[in-house]
């Protein structure tokens, strides 16, 4: 594969049909994901399956480089942007983790959909964005629904609750960071610091937290590794080919996902409350959505 292939992994385009199918490919391998790594947690700790994780993740990347034009492909000129978003992606993937380990798995997803209201409110504080009264009514809106799935005053708030909505906030800082390397950085390059960036991190405590796998659950590490990188790669694949505000709504498949998942392994299904709260934070998040799709369209018709 040549230097017209490696081309097509660099810079932002608009391809809106081809980000939307990376898009689902990446929700439905980061939940076959998620999926073993509840698995997973219930006998080996969560820098561990990160860490083997994260191997599968950059012999991954290096096979994608070697395809797209050569090892060279990996040079960047960021660090300091690479090592930012891989900050925050390994704080988004722990804290969840850990989450996934206390929580149903469709629970844990509902209240991580809290990220792209936490978008919102960044989106003003780092990027000075302009946000209008009714798109600020649809975040308080969207946050009334996360404290419907929390339960404040009842057993639905506790610590793995707070896990996974700092998981969120996390998840909105990365995905900021992500769009704003993916203006001149492949998808594979951003796949390889970051993965380089989990192993240094979770490498440090191996010494302390190995467990030696048992052979049954080696193939559900193989499956963990392989899901995340195909679909870690999807995703920004898909924000190179679509804007945000277009690929957001197909995240909320990964709820459905998660249910399948939860009922079939572990007979977990949400809540109604779970569900209702669910339904609020999604039509807020897609009325948000609208109005960025609205502000952008006429934008461009001015111009």
């Amino acid at each position: 594969m040549g230097s017209g292939a490696t081309a097509g992994l660099v810079g932002l385009r608009h391809q809106p049909g081809r980000g939307l199918l990376y898009m689902a490919s990446a929700v439905f391998c980061l939940t076959v994901l998620d999926a073993g790594v509840k698995w997973l947690t219930d006998d080996y700790s969560p820098f561990q399956i990160a860490f083997l994780r994260y191997v599968i993740g950059l012999l991954f990347a290096i096979g994608i480089a070697t395809q797209a034009g050569g090892i060279r492909t990996l040079k960047t000129m960021r660090p300091g942007g690479h090592a930012l978003r891989s900050l925050f992606n390994i704080g988004t993937m722990l804290t969840f983790y850990y989450a996934l380990a206390m929580l149903p798995l469709a629970d844990t997803m509902a209240i991580t959909y809290a990220g792209p209201l936490f978008m919102t409110i960044l989106s003003v504080l780092l990027l000075k964005e302009k946000v209008g009264p009714r798109r600020w009514g649809a975040v308080l809106i969207g946050f009334v629904g996360v404290l419907v799935i929390l339960q404040p005053s009842g057993t639905g708030f506790n610590w793995a609750a707070v896990l996974a909505l700092s998981s969120a906030f996390l998840y909105a800082l990365t995905l900021i960071t992500s769009r704003q390397l993916s203006g001149t950085e492949s998808s594979h390059t951003i796949l390889f610091y970051y993965s380089v960036g989990v192993l240094i991190v979770t490498g440090a405590t191996m010494p302390w937290l190995w467990i030696t796998p048992s052979w049954n659950d080696l193939w559900v590490f193989l499956l963990v590794g392989v899901s995340g990188s195909i679909g870690q790669f999807c995703l920004n694949q898909a924000f190179r080919y679509s804007e945000v505000s277009l690929l957001a709504p197909i995240d909320y498949t990964g709820l459905v996902w998660a249910t399948l998942f939860g009922w079939a392994l572990w007979s977990q299904l949400p809540s109604l409350t779970v569900i209702a709260g669910s339904l609020i934070v999604v039509g807020s998040t897609l009325y948000i959505v609208n109005r960025e799709r609205q502000k952008n369209a006429a934008g461009k018709h001015a111009a």
